[in-house]
C-alpha cells in the first residue's frame, strides 16, 4: 500500500524557550536576525514589548497585518532603523523613498510592470536561461545559490535593460555578496537610534563596493544616453529608458533615475535568485515532490510552446516556488512605524514603535499553518490555495508598496524551473548544509553545492 512520505523540514533556528540578554541581542541581531525570535513570537496573534531602542510590536494576526499595511497605511512611515540600513544602499529608490518621491517613482515605474510588458519579457527570460543551462551539459558539482544570482542577473539585464548594463556579470555576483555581507546587516548602533552622523564600522568596510555599483549606473545611464541621442529610432524602449524620459521638472530628478536604477540592478534580481535557489534545494530533499514537477513540466513543455502560459499551466510547479517563498521568504521583514499612537482592537501601537510584520515568523506560525516548519507544496495547489488568508501570506508584501516586480519574477521563475529542471537534475551532497541566514534578503549561508546530472 502507497504511504505518503514524511515531509521534509528544511533547516531554520529552532526558537528562543529564554529571552536572550541586551548584549546576546545585539550579537544575534548583527549574526543572524531569524535566531532572535522566541517560542512565543510563533504562536501570538501580537508581541508588544518594550525593547532595546524603544517600543516593539510584532504584528502576526492577518487583521492587524492588514489595518497596518492596507486599512490605515497612511499612519504608517518605514521604520527607523529600516531606512538606516537600506537608504545608504538605495537613497531614494523604490525600495526607501517616501512621500512625494515614491509617487513620482512608482508612477514612473508602472508602465514598464503591466501585463502586456510582462509577457514581452517571456521571450528574452526563455532565451537567457536556455543560454546559461548550457554550462551544466557536463554535469558536475556546482554551487546553485552562485548560479541563480548569475542567471536572475543575466535575465534583469536582458529584459529591463535590453543588454546595456555597463560592467561584467562574474565580478558583480561577488560585489553583491560583499555588499550585503557589509552594508546590508543590521548595526547595533541602529538598533540604539545612535544618530546618524555616528560612523557605522560595517558600512565602512562596504563603502568601496557601494563605489562599484555607483560607478555602473553612472556607465550604463551614459551608455544609454549616448545611444539616445545618436540613433534615437532605434534605442530600446524598455525600463533603462522609461527612466530617463521620466527624467525632468515634472517628473524624476536625475538622482532618483539613478537610485532606482541602483535599486533593481542591486536588489531585483536578488529576491528571485534566492526563491530559486531554496526551491531547487528543497526539491532535492524531497524527490517525490520534485516527480510531480518534473512529470507536469515535461508534460506543458510537450504540449505548449508559449513561455507566457507556462506560469498557469504549471499549478504544481508554481505551488513549489511558492512554498519556498512561504519557508525562506527573500525579504524576511517588514518594518514599519506609527505616525501617531492609534489602537487595533485592544492593542496599542504607540508612536514611534518599531512594528514588524515579519513574513519570516508569520509564514511558519503555528496559529496559522499546519506543520508550518514543512515543505508541502499542497498548501498552494488549486483549491487549497484560494483558503490561505491573503495576509498571512506575504512574500511581496502587501498594501501600496506591495512589490511591482511580482508578476514578473513569477513568470521569471516558473520559466527559469522549467528549463532547468526538464534538462537536469539538482543533488544534494554530503557538502550540502545550507543555514538560512537574514542578510537583506534570506540567504544559505555557505551556498548551496548541488551535484547536477543530465535527466535521461
Amino acid at each position: 500500500m502507497d504511504t505518503q512520505p514524511v515531509p521534509f523540514v528544511p533547516p531554520a533556528p529552532k526558537p528562543r524557550t529564554t529571552p536572550p540578554s541586551t548584549l546576546e541581542m545585539m550579537r544575534i541581531v548583527y549574526r543572524n536576525p531569524l535566531e532572535l525570535w522566541g517560542e512565543h513570537t510563533y504562536n501570538e496573534p501580537w508581541i508588544s514589548a518594550n525593547g532595546v531602542g524603544g517600543h516593539l510590536i510584532v504584528a502576526n494576526d492577518p487583521g492587524l497585518i492588514r489595518h497596518v499595511l492596507i486599512d490605515n497605511a497612511k499612519n504608517y512611515k518605514m521604520a527607523t532603523v529600516r531606512q538606516m540600513i537600506l537608504r545608504p544602499i538605495l537613497r531614494d529608490g523604490l525600495l526607501t523613498a517616501e512621500g512625494e518621491v515614491w509617487k513620482r517613482s512608482r508612477k514612473a515605474m508602472a508602465p514598464v510592470f503591466t501585463p502586456r510588458h510582462i509577457f514581452g519579457f517571456a521571450e528574452p527570460m526563455l532565451r537567457r536561461t536556455m543560454q546559461f543551462v548550457a554550462r551544466y551539459d557536463e554535469g558536475g558539482m556546482t554551487d546553485v545559490a552562485h548560479d541563480m544570482t548569475l542567471l536572475t542577473y543575466d535575465i534583469l539585464a536582458e529584459t529591463l535593460f535590453s543588454g546595456e548594463i555597463a560592467g561584467e556579470p562574474g565580478s558583480f555576483a561577488q560585489e553583491i555578496d560583499r555588499l550585503f555581507e557589509t552594508m546590508g546587516r543590521v548595526d547595533p548602533l541602529d538598533l540604539l537610534r545612535a544618530p546618524e552622523w555616528l560612523p557605522r564600522l560595517t558600512r565602512i568596510r562596504g563603502r568601496k563596493t557601494m563605489a562599484y555599483f555607483r560607478k555602473i549606473v553612472t556607465d550604463t545611464v551614459k551608455m544609454r544616453e549616448e545611444r539616445l541621442k545618436r540613433d534615437p529610432d532605434t534605442a530600446p524602449q524598455d525600463f533603462l529608458t522609461l527612466l530617463l524620459r521620466a527624467e525632468g521638472p515634472d517628473g524624476l530628478t536625475r538622482a532618483e533615475v539613478e537610485d532606482n536604477i541602483i535599486t533593481f540592478i542591486g536588489a531585483g534580481h536578488e529576491t528571485t535568485a534566492r526563491a530559486l535557489g531554496w526551491t531547487i534545494y528543497c526539491l532535492a530533499e524531497a524527490p517525490w515532490e520534485r516527480e510531480k514537477v518534473e512529470r507536469e513540466i515535461d508534460a506543458v513543455l510537450a504540449r505548449e510552446p508559449e513561455p507566457t502560459k507556462w506560469l498557469d499551466a504549471m499549478p504544481f510547479t508554481r505551488a513549489a516556488f511558492e512554498e519556498a517563498l512561504r519557508l525562506y521568504p527573500p525579504a524576511p521583514s517588514i518594518n514599519r512605524e506609527p505616525i501617531e499612537t492609534e489602537t487595533w482592537n485592544d492593542l496599542v501601537l504607540p508612536k514611534r514603535a518599531a512594528v514588524l510584520v515579519m513574513p519570516w515568523v508569520v509564514h511558519r506560525h503555528r496559529k496559522l499553518w499546519d506543520m508550518p516548519d514543512a515543505f508541502m507544496p499542497e498548501r498552494f495547489h488549486p483549491g487549497n490555495r484560494e483558503k490561505i488568508d491573503r495576509f498571512q501570506y506575504l512574500p511581496f508584501g502587501a498594501g501600496p508598496r506591495i512589490c511591482i516586480g511580482a508578476s514578473f519574477a513569477l513568470q521569471e521563475a516558473i520559466i527559469a524551473l522549467a528549463i532547468m529542471l526538464s534538462r537536469f537534475r539538482f543533488d544534494v551532497t554530503a557538502e550540502t548544509k545550507p543555514w538560512p541566514v537574514q542578510k537583506l534578503t534570506t540567504q544559505p549561508q555557505g551556498g548551496l553545492p548541488m551535484q547536477v546530472t543530465r535527466r535521461v
